[in-house]
């Protein structure tokens, strides 16, 4: 772009494309930004670029890390997704693991709404969690392969709090929170030894969990590996990861055209 990201000045003869979320996501939401940026390209006679919002989150870490480049690996951590990614290129994209169930976000905000903790869960078992220890066994789904299942997990939880209702809510948000981010360390490092590959970023919004954090930390330090994430800020759904994927796309020579539609189920690629 023609000016710095950091620059708090901009109007809008300093932009140089409009780039917006088509997907994946809630189809009402898709169609007004992806309506709003059609507009804007249209008015203002700028290139219109579609980003996927996978590629966003991914793209978060760039504005954090200044020195990050691809190839890496990505645990994509979210309400509506879990994948393991191999980052070839800025855009290049491959799919290790994936769940086949519950996105983790998705298996935490069902968890804290059972136990009584409400909506967002995320934050919410994170800080109970710090007041209990992870002392109650939970079940682990594994696969041969990458990919991962939350839904066992998730149910397990459920069933424990309906049958003892006084069970110690701490420990058994510590003991979720526990047993997820094992699973995570855990596909992360057969990821490593897969590719070869020893750096891993993390993204999304359940990225923004102290616990997780902490663990890969631990997974870095004890395997000489690189690890990543992004500041608080940018874990959430935000429009300067979307700018930044953006970016990338526009210096590639990839752009969209006035007949881009919102597509709710839109995979990486």
């Amino acid at each position: 772009m023609k000016k710095a990201v950091n620059d708090a000045k901009i109007n809008i003869n300093d932009i140089d494309a409009i780039a917006c979320t088509y997907g994946p996501g809630l189809v009402g939401a898709l169609l007004v930004g992806v309506s709003y940026a059609k507009a804007l390209s249209y008015a203002l006679n700028k290139p219109l670029i579609g980003v996927n919002h996978i590629k966003g989150h991914i793209a978060a870490n760039y504005i954090t890390h200044k020195e990050l480049e691809p190839p890496f690996l990505c645990m994509m951590m979210s309400g509506g997704n879990t994948q393991i990614i191999l980052v070839k290129d800025y855009n290049t994209f491959e799919v290790l693991g994936k769940t086949k169930d519950d996105a983790i976000g998705e298996a935490f905000d069902k968890v804290a709404r059972v136990i009584g903790l409400g909506y967002p869960g995320g934050p919410k078992i994170d800080k109970l969690a710090l007041q209990g220890q992870a002392t109650i066994e939970l079940p682990k789904t594994h696969f041969d392969n990458l990919n991962f299942s939350f839904s066992g997990i998730k149910t397990a939880v459920i069933n424990l709090h309906h049958k003892n209702p006084n069970i110690n809510k701490a420990d058994l948000a510590a003991s979720f929170e526990d047993t997820v981010s094992n699973i995570l360390v855990t596909h992360a490092k057969e990821a490593v030894n897969l590719t070869g590959i020893e750096k891993i970023v993390l993204a999304g919004g359940v990225s923004a969990n102290t616990y997780i954090r902490k663990k890969f930390d631990d997974l870095a330090k004890e395997n000489n590996l690189k690890i990543y994430y992004p500041e608080l800020k940018l874990c959430t759904d935000n429009g300067a990861m979307i700018a930044a994927a953006g970016y990338y796309e526009f210096l590639s020579g990839n752009k969209s055209n006035l007949e881009l539609n919102a597509i709710p189920n839109l995979t990486l690629s």
